[in-house]
């Protein structure tokens, strides 16, 4: 399998497969890696933007706008949006879904879903089974570029 296209997101399959088993590789790693964890949401949105057959349609859009706060803000001001989000869903608060934090940045563009991304799951290095072999800013920074590959492309399907 490895070597050929397998993904919709247009990514030659790597060492370890298709995308989908990165992602579910990754997954697995971060829920023993508290570190690691703190980059779970951006790793959803990406990979479910470029992915969107595996998607709710509904929920890309919020997908999009938070990539885009995680990449102007940086990963603290994402997880404060995050925990901001999961105290409003309390059962007991009642207060629902807040979309002011992300109301500032633009919708999902309507035409795509993109045929490629410049980065994806596929690219990322994975050494002795794990993808944080370097460090975890390291790791965090090669997510950083896949989500600005993720947005710059559904950005250039808007543009045409």
């Amino acid at each position: 399998m490895a070597g050929s296209p397998e993904c919709d997101c247009g990514a030659v399959a790597g060492p370890l497969g298709a995308c989908v088993d990165y992602y579910h590789a990754v997954l697995s790693e971060e829920q023993a890696d508290t570190q690691m964890y703190r980059w779970h949401a951006p790793v959803v949105c990406v990979y479910l933007l470029q992915h969107p057959s595996r998607a709710h349609q509904k929920y890309l859009d919020g997908q999009f706008r938070q990539l885009q706060l995680y990449l102007d803000k940086g990963l603290d001001a994402l997880l404060r949006v995050a925990a901001h989000q999961v105290a409003r869903n309390n059962h007991r608060a009642r207060a629902g879904y807040d979309a002011s934090p992300l109301a500032a940045y633009e919708p999902l563009p309507p035409g795509g879903p993109p045929v490629r991304f410049r980065a994806s799951f596929c690219g990322l290095p994975v050494r002795d089974g794990s993808f944080v072999f370097d460090g975890h800013q390291a790791y965090g920074h090669r997510i950083e570029l896949i989500a600005e590959a993720t947005v710059e492309s559904w950005r250039s399907v808007q543009a045409q």
